[in-house]
């Protein structure tokens, strides 16, 4: 089958790339141009016709990519046409018409790349980390793992554990004979070894995987605090609806910041206060969700009203930044209690202190990325397959210690298969939709 698909974004351009790829291309290449297909990887200006009347379409570059020196590892092309959606549209619709082409699905260019044993499955998913990368240190991130920095120490401790798995083997086919003692010492040393690597490469405190879907602050307090004020004085925008009535947020509202080229996705939730209405109670269970699993949380309270008993209480016990607002209308010192939180006062109304409380989230996202350059996981699928290998080698310890080869090496197999499914060294069909159904069409 051949596929096609715009590559390039979608709306109005000054050109426009359609991808093809498959053993049709040459055809609708011929048949699209009436030339024979031009030199590979070289960039040729070509007349694009309509294939039963030869009413010109456009006129565009044609670059020609055969096999297996393609993306795809298939016979591949990329037709450069002007970006209007007329001219996309009308192209799409020639190539449609070929017998065996169809419009590709999200990421199958990718895809194909990958069962064509161009790329890993890393580079796979740090491609589409690029194309949807919004700041710098997501970007520098992706380039990261698709030099292949993560592929690399995967495939390493791999090669470890089937070399281990080899001496174990040959105890199970050669019953009879002893290993010596410095080979099953060496067994146990290497496994342990790569086990404890896999563990330091676990404590990363999730970091790769904050990079890449954005660092989560979540704004939570009492109803008419100034939530969602402080959502829109952060994002320089009307994001949230902005009311004296208590309760006007019911559900979660989110934005998506760049604070220094930090990836940071800021969310305002209901007032959270004893309520009978079921809608603003559902709206606070949220709340208290999106507090448990943000990253930082910063509480904002009323200057002239601060009750930090309860629940409040509890948020500010990890994570958090207490924000006092309404200064302005403060007449009298804080309670001291206050000074054991880390607080700032601000006034939204008069623009006070709003530096202050930025440089306190600053410099809390520079504490938590500031051992980006070691992470290696960016994903929580990374995560899983690490955490299933380390429960098998913790079994083929136990095991091997008991000189139960048979079960031990089964063990070794498992742990040694949940590393090569990150890579994508194993069959892994189970896990190709959910990878590349996240890229967008024409990739």
């Amino acid at each position: 089958m051949t596929i096609y698909a715009l590559s390039s974004g979608p709306g109005v351009s000054g050109v426009a790339v359609i991808r093809i790829s498959g053993p049709e291309t040459s055809k609708v290449l011929k048949k699209l141009t009436n030339k024979e297909i031009p030199q590979p990887r070289m960039a040729t200006l070509r007349k694009i016709n309509n294939i039963n009347t030869s009413e010109l379409i456009d006129e565009g570059i044609i670059i020609w990519f055969p096999a297996p020196e393609s993306y795809t590892g298939e016979d591949m092309a990329e037709i450069h046409v002007h970006g209007g959606k007329a001219v996309v549209l009308a192209l799409q619709n020639e190539i449609s018409k070929f017998e065996n082409c169809r419009l590709a699905e999200a990421g199958e260019f990718t895809k194909l790349a990958f069962q064509n044993g161009k790329i890993n499955l890393l580079k796979a998913e740090s491609i589409a980390d690029l194309i949807s990368a919004e700041t710098e240190i997501q970007r520098l991130q992706a380039v990261k793992i698709m030099k292949g920095k993560s592929s690399k120490k995967f495939n390493e401790l791999r090669e470890k554990l089937l070399k281990i798995l080899s001496f174990v083997e040959a105890k199970i086919d050669f019953p009879e004979d002893d290993l010596p003692e410095e080979n099953l010492k060496k067994i146990k040393e290497d496994s342990s070894n790569v086990l404890n690597e896999i563990k330091k490469i676990l404590d990363d405190q999730k970091v790769g995987e904050i990079i890449r879907e954005g660092f989560k602050i979540a704004i939570v307090g009492p109803t008419n605090a100034g939530k969602s004020s402080l959502l829109n004085n952060l994002s320089n925008r009307e994001v949230a609806i902005v009311s004296e009535i208590a309760g006007t947020t019911r559900d979660v509202v989110e934005t998506h910041l760049n604070i220094d080229g930090y990836p940071v996705i800021i969310s305002d939730t209901a007032g959270i206060r004893d309520s009978k209405d079921e809608i603003e109670k559902k709206g606070i269970r949220l709340s208290l969700k999106k507090a448990e699993n943000a990253d930082l949380k910063l509480v904002v309270v009323d200057a002239k009203n601060i009750d930090l008993s309860g629940f409040l209480n509890d948020l500010l016990k990890k994570d958090a930044i207490l924000v006092i607002n309404k200064s302005d209308l403060l007449r009298e010192k804080l309670d001291s209690e206050i000074s054991k939180f880390n607080h700032v006062l601000i006034s939204l109304k008069d623009n006070l202190n709003i530096d202050k409380l930025i440089l306190k989230i600053k410099n809390n996202l520079e504490n938590k990325f500031i051992s980006e350059e070691d992470i290696l996981i960016t994903r929580e699928r990374h995560r899983q397959h690490l955490l299933q290998c380390v429960h098998h080698l913790n079994n083929f310890s136990d095991k091997n210690d008991k000189k139960d080869f048979d079960k031990a090496a089964e063990d070794l197999r498992l742990a040694t298969r949940q590393l090569g499914m990150i890579v994508g060294k194993v069959d892994v069909e189970e896990i190709l939709g959910s990878i590349f159904n996240d890229f967008c069409i024409g990739k």
